[in-house]
């Protein structure tokens, strides 16, 4: 890694800041098309990055089925982390979550069942009872559990989705696209990593009844972790899955396939093709000192800049020598100053293609200076 010396050139300065790796290359490394699948609906994200891989009609609306419970998952750990629900409350089960068709967990009308092994039954079994069960323990009612829902989607960003109940049983309106759904399956991971462990359980028995989680590639990927299957006459067999391999994590969303096998296969396919032409690779930590940039007019001199996040890019295998970080700083900083305030951009190219920009930040408040300092700040910035 070479740093090299800041200079001048405008009035916003702009700094060459980091140069990752020097590289006579030209061109980005070549990759091919993402593969030829059956699916209505993909698309495969790095989790880190946030980078498409690949997609087909990713923003389209389509039924979610089984894999709206990934919601109502999502729900039900908020509850945890704001110390409303714990897994040793107990629900009783009311008679609509009991009559409950579909995949069950075959639990008992007005039996107490504690909500760790209905999250069990919802998560390994896509349990419709167990479900129903927690959604009313949690709200009162379902559809109150379900506004829930609503109110979570749209401060994920999920724009294009709007549940009707918290199972995925067919219902007008009830719609989500494969986009979303990658959006909430990495909220999950990110959120709570610790809930999300039990994604990749495979068996889990209740009442004497074994049931086997419904996605196949636990079986036949060691490095699938998660998460969710889905599957109405309607939806056709749906699956999210999850993958990491080599500390790269990836997210695929298979939407519309014709069975059990192909959504597996599909899903397979996707994971494989990114995990084999790209890479994921952490540039800068959030917090990470990058610039230590004059300041006018303030009580000290300088101040600190970085980022507010982790910076990550995901780009084709082979081509991290062609990288180059450049660092674009606001000349005229001029104090007082608030933390997390803007002050320039790092932007990173790759074969002289911009391939992302995050905003650099003071990453310390700076107070406004003597009058003798901005008098003397003033008349140095006549003369800079």
């Amino acid at each position: 890694m070479k740093i090299l010396k800041a200079t001048p050139v405008s009035l916003f300065t702009v700094f060459t800041f980091l140069v990752l790796f020097v590289s006579t290359a030209s061109a980005a490394v070549p990759i091919p098309a993402p593969p030829q699948v059956s699916a209505k609906n993909f698309i495969l994200v790095d989790a880190h990055s946030g980078h498409v891989l690949a997609e087909k009609e990713a923003d389209v609306q389509v039924e979610p089925a089984s894999i709206t419970k990934l919601m109502t998952s999502y729900v039900i750990y908020h509850e945890f982390a704001q110390g409303r629900l714990s897994m040793e409350d107990m629900v009783t089960i009311s008679e609509k979550a009991w009559r409950m068709g579909g995949s069950r967990m075959y639990v008992e009308v007005d039996k107490q069942v504690s909500v760790h092994d209905l999250m069990k039954g919802l998560i390994i079994q896509s349990g419709n009872d167990a479900t129903v069960a927690l959604a009313e323990h949690v709200a009162g009612s379902e559809q109150a559990f379900v506004d829930l829902m609503n109110q979570y989607a749209s401060k994920l960003g999920m724009s294009n989705t709007y549940f009707a109940n918290s199972t995925g049983w067919p219902a007008e309106g009830h719609l989500t696209s494969a986009r979303d759904i990658a959006t909430l399956a990495l909220a999950v991971i990110q959120e709570f990593p610790e809930h999300y462990a039990w994604y990749k359980e495979k068996v889990f028995t209740y009442n004497n009844i074994k049931q086997y989680n419904r996605n196949k590639l636990l079986w036949s990927d060691a490095s699938v972790d998660g998460i969710k299957t889905g599957h109405t006459e309607s939806a056709g067999y749906c699956l999210v899955s999850s993958a990491v391999r080599s500390d790269m994590r990836l997210i695929a969303v298979v939407l519309g396939t014709e069975s059990e096998k192909a959504r597996a296969s599909v899903s397979q396919s996707l994971l494989n093709y990114g995990f084999r032409f790209f890479e994921t690779h952490k540039l800068y930590a959030a917090g990470e000192i990058l610039n230590r940039s004059r300041v006018w007019k303030g009580d000290t001199e300088k101040v600190s800049l970085g980022l507010i996040e982790d910076l990550y890019i995901t780009i084709p295998r082979g081509s991290y020598g062609q990288l180059e970080a450049v660092m674009d700083v606001d000349a005229n900083i001029v104090a007082p100053l608030d933390k997390g305030s803007q002050h320039g951009a790092v932007r990173v190219t790759l074969a002289e293609e911009e391939m992302l920009k995050a905003p650099l930040v003071a990453l310390e408040s700076i107070n406004e200076g003597s009058i003798f300092q901005i008098a003397k700040d003033h008349i140095l910035q006549l003369f800079n």
